[in-house]
């Protein structure tokens, strides 16, 4: 319990800090080899053997196209192009590549997530350049070089890292666990870097109005309670925290750039950034909740265990 509730505290102070340390902004190119080391991690305990696409991975991926597409033409049709275009950016996001970290510190199937991972950023990267020129007006191919080798680099420089240590140490598919307190500080470092910049970016845009950030603050809120909220139905019995997971975490980082280099507004990439507040307040509460029902689990197999020991002892007098 007491861990869960540090974890949620130093997220919320994570967000805090980065808001009142703009000038951390300047470090924001170490968000990716944080994301590379949590990653590299995951790898090491990963059963790869286990990575097949399931349908709801297929679903994961409709969804999210429908997620980004729906909002923006009904919001372009009711006359909001920069919400809409905003929206966009916020709709399409593919899973986060720390969603399997935080599925790891949920408990959870790990191997799912990665899966979806791999899926949904492998069918984004292929249809953005598709779409982008719908939405934005211009783009083309060169968004696949520079989607493919974001997304790329950081999936595919931890796995070989890992799979160069596993052939080396095979014990290290045990790291994870005792390596997860690493892993935890690496991804609140990045969100005081990611708020940091988030921070930066609002303040020196002195145009914007209060009324525009409300309003694309409440629109990224709505889209992530959608988001984890379809994912949770799609998972059915067996399988809603991992769907929850990949829809509703998103890889913010990429459409932020994808944003502040193709739309032509630059509130565009506000989209994205609040979402970073939305969905890792939620993964928050998630780790609060679930050191909780952990805690609950241990409370009641101790009161199980008392009243056998006692029940042992009642047998073992009335036996004399």
């Amino acid at each position: 319990m007491a861990a869960a509730l540090i974890r949620t505290l130093a997220i919320i102070l994570a967000f805090i800090a980065g808001y009142f340390l703009p000038s951390l902004s300047g470090l924001s190119w170490m968000i990716r080899w944080l994301i590379v080391g949590m990653l590299f991690i995951t790898f090491l305990g990963v059963r790869f053997g286990k990575l097949k696409p399931e349908r709801r991975h297929w679903f994961i991926v409709v969804v999210t196209l429908a997620m980004g597409l729906g909002p923006f033409f009904l919001l372009k049709w009711l006359g909001y192009e920069d919400i809409a275009i905003a929206a966009f950016f916020v709709g399409i996001t593919p899973t986060a590549t720390a969603a399997p970290v935080i599925m790891g510190f949920l408990k959870g199937n790990v191997e799912f997530v990665l899966t979806s991972l791999i899926v949904v950023n492998a069918f984004i990267c292929a249809l953005m350049p598709l779409i982008m020129p719908l939405v934005v007006g211009r783009g083309g191919i060169e968004i696949y070089g520079q989607v493919a080798g974001s997304v790329g680099f950081v999936m595919i420089v931890p796995f070989v890292l890992a799979m160069i240590v596993r052939r080396w140490k095979h014990r290290s598919v045990l790291w994870p666990r005792k390596l997860k307190d690493v892993s935890f500080g690496a991804w609140v470092a990045c969100l005081v870097l990611i708020a940091a910049h988030a921070s930066d970016d609002i303040h020196n845009r002195p145009e914007l109005s209060h009324s525009i950030l409300l309003w694309i603050g409440i629109l990224s809120l709505a889209i992530c309670a959608l988001n984890f909220g379809i994912g949770y139905l799609l998972g059915g019995p067996d399988r809603r925290r991992e769907c929850s997971q990949s829809l509703g975490q998103k890889n913010t980082t990429l459409t932020i750039f994808l944003a502040m280099i193709y739309a032509p507004s630059p509130i565009a990439s506000l989209g994205p950034t609040f979402y970073v507040l939305w969905h890792n307040l939620w993964n928050a509460w998630q780790l609060n909740r679930a050191g909780r029902d952990k805690m609950r689990v241990v409370l009641m197999d101790n009161e199980r265990t008392g009243e056998l020991e006692s029940l042992s002892y009642k047998a073992r007098k009335s036996g004399r």
